[in-house]
């Protein structure tokens, strides 16, 4: 299993690293440019918001039928038709909810248009992950690999055209938001339709029926997984709504905070496709009463090298990507992309141990540290918001995602009771010292900014092989034998 881990995490990992951060450095980022920080601001805000209610749209369903079909395969199309019916009634109802929602805290009409078509967007998402929780819990990972970014080719190939020779009306100061998310909502139907038409191949025949009892049970299952989801997703995803809400400045705050994500967000799609291969894993070796540890420790060892490496470079370097990346002054975005960065700490860890901690059906433990995690985030906010602003945002969910990720890691050591992992821990630490140490020497290094911080980083690669962090004859012994 850890060498199914290791050959589908580096496809499905280069699929995504070689295309995803073309669209969000090339396309995303030249989009906020070009609208401006208030325009994006005000779309950041709203996107966010409709994630809010995103669990309405799957309550569980994705993670729990994920888990389900790694361990029973032939309940595929048995399941298939009514979980399609049911995600579809789904989505009327979190349509309705948004759209009330928006009323009551006064989202003006212009708001409101854009919120439906983002909505819209969040179903046709939701809809393209129920879809791949079917190919990868039939351990069909390459497969998943392609659908993962399929609509980012999709989008590109429209997008690029548009910022660069105005194809379709292109994307400019008055109309590049709505143009922008018109084309996200195109490339998510295609995908949808090439996802949907590979599981119904999977599945055989199928014949579409509501199941209401059916749809009951199913419900019941998953919803501590929904439960899990919408906590997660409030104290992951509030922070820009409460900027935008809560400080009257048109959403240039919001902005801000959206500057300083992006490239969170891009580290970030690293941990959610190694869950997204681990989860399928974790739960079939489960079933089996295999020992997960030897997996754990390995993609443990693998996100903490690499988010040490991220953040250190990220904090020492932010000022200077900052001003790569964006049009005008940029040292307001800089501190919260520093402190933002920090964060990969936490989410890295909690991607691994939250996935096996799913996969063992351990959601009520979940959904406690969660819980107090979006209280923590929300209340702290309201607190720190008006005075400080994003920089104050970033900070509190700096704090929220370290604690989170430290008690989950407490919970699943008393779980499965692991050896305690002195050795490997004091390993990280030094290697977090060594490599904060290689970025300040690098800053003086007499080249380019750009040249510096790729020394510093096949630096650090390098002295986590030579502290025995990383280890090449492990590797190559894990692809030989398994």
């Amino acid at each position: 299993m850890k060498k199914a881990f290791l050959t589908n995490l580096a496809i499905v990992l280069g699929l995504n690293l070689s295309l995803k951060p073309i669209w969000i450095f090339l396309v995303d980022r030249n989009v906020q440019n070009i609208v401006g920080l208030a325009e994006f601001g005000t779309y950041f805000s709203l996107l966010n918001f409709s994630y809010l209610f995103y669990i309405i749209l799957d309550l569980g369903i994705t993670g729990f039928n994920n888990r389900n079909i790694a361990q029973n395969s032939h309940l595929l199309s048995k399941h298939f038709s009514r979980i399609v019916m049911l995600k579809l009634t789904l989505a009327v109802i979190y349509l309705a909810v948004c759209c009330i929602v928006g009323i009551i805290i006064k989202y003006d009409a212009r708001h409101m248009k854009l919120l439906m078509i983002l909505c819209f967007n969040q179903f046709l998402i939701s809809f393209i992950l129920y879809l791949r929780s079917n190919i990868s819990g039939l351990h069909f990972f390459k497969t998943d690999s392609l659908i993962s970014v399929t609509d980012r080719v999709i989008g590109m190939a429209i997008c690029v055209p548009m910022l660069w020779w105005h194809f379709l009306g292109g994307i400019d100061k008055n109309n590049g938001i709505m143009n922008y998310v018109y084309v996200q909502t195109a490339s998510y139907t295609l995908t949808a339709i090439i996802a949907f038409t590979i599981v119904v191949n999977k599945a055989g025949f199928i014949k579409f029926d509501w199941g209401r009892t059916f749809s009951i049970m199913i419900i019941k299952q998953s919803f501590p997984f929904a439960i899990l989801g919408a906590l997660m997703i409030f104290f992951n995803r509030i922070d820009s709504v409460m900027l935008e809400r809560i400080l009257n400045d048109n959403g240039v705050e919001a902005g801000i905070y959206a500057q300083a994500f992006r490239l969170l967000d891009a580290a970030n799609m690293v941990a959610v496709l190694s869950a997204g291969l681990l989860l399928p894993m974790f739960a079939r070796m489960l079933k089996f009463n295999e020992s997960v540890e030897d997996l754990v420790k390995i993609s443990y060892t693998l996100f903490m090298t690499l988010a040490i490496i991220v953040s250190a470079g990220c904090f020492f370097y932010g000022g200077k990507m900052m001003s790569m990346l964006y049009i005008g002054d940029v040292t307001a975005s800089t501190r919260v992309f520093q402190l933002l960065m920090c964060c990969f700490l936490g989410t890295s860890t909690q991607y691994i141990f939250s996935t096996l901690l799913t996969a063992n059906g351990n959601l009520k433990q979940l959904n406690i540290i969660a819980g107090c995690g979006m209280a923590i985030n929300i209340g702290i906010n309201f607190l720190v918001i008006p005075r400080f602003h994003a920089v104050g945002s970033a900070c509190v969910s700096l704090s929220t995602q370290l604690f989170v990720a430290l008690v989950q890691m407490l919970v699943m050591q008393k779980i499965f009771k692991f050896k305690m992992l002195y050795k490997l821990l004091g390993t990280l630490a030094i290697f977090a010292i060594g490599v904060i140490a290689l970025n300040y020497l690098s800053l003086r290094l007499p080249f380019d900014w750009r040249l510096s911080f790729v020394l510093m980083g096949g630096a650090s690669c390098i002295f986590a092989f030579a502290i025995g962090l990383l280890n090449v004859k492990g590797f190559f012994s894990v692809m030989k034998n398994g």
